[in-house]
């Protein structure tokens, strides 16, 4: 029996514009996100997700789901995006919304 999170991929993307919190190098980003957080999964270079200089793929993910409000700014940290796997932005999930709430959805997310 396949597991529906069998193709499920996790990609992290650290980012520096939310209080200064990610202020090392990528690989002491990546040290201590898996002391920290036991994190398992990539983790890219440094980037800005907002404003002038915000990488492509975060223009994307932002213009296609807005937060809540209407705002498609990340507001901070630990924003998620669910992206299928042809790349439509399924949904999106504000920082306080923990991997586990975003697990219980997935079956009817996916």
């Amino acid at each position: 029996m396949q597991n529906e999170n069998d193709n499920l991929q996790v990609l992290g993307f650290p980012c520096n514009q939310f209080g200064a919190q990610e202020p090392g190098s990528d690989e002491e980003i990546l040290e201590f996100a898996k002391k920290k957080y036991d994190v398992n999964f990539p983790l890219f270079s440094k980037i800005e997700v907002n404003g002038d200089d915000a990488c492509e793929l975060y223009q994307s993910l932002k213009s296609e789901k807005a937060n809540p409000d209407g705002n498609p700014d990340v507001g901070w940290n630990f924003t998620k995006f669910l992206v299928s796997g042809n790349g439509d932005v399924v949904a999106r999930f504000e920082p306080m919304v923990t991997p586990e709430e975003i697990g219980e959805q997935l079956g009817t997310l996916l």
